[in-house]
């Protein structure tokens, strides 16, 4: 069975900021561009109150959503 690619992520680092984390993931990059791609690919965490708060568990994509998955 052939596995399928998956979606890459990264968890919060402690004390991290969106602005941090999109320098982070998104290196090349202006910073406003990365983290409004991180945001609208990660709505999930939106849905907490209060919203933009972190958890060390939570999965932070790095990309969009793949096609056809």
């Amino acid at each position: 069975m052939e596995l399928s690619r998956q979606r890459r992520f990264l968890t919060p680092l402690p004390g991290e900021d969106w602005e941090a984390r999109a320098r982070r993931a998104l290196p090349g990059e202006p910073t406003g561009a990365a983290v409004e791609k991180l945001k609208s690919w990660n709505l999930q965490l939106f849905a907490r109150v209060p919203p933009g708060h972190f958890l060390g568990s939570d999965v932070i994509f790095v990309e969009p959503p793949q096609a056809g998955g």
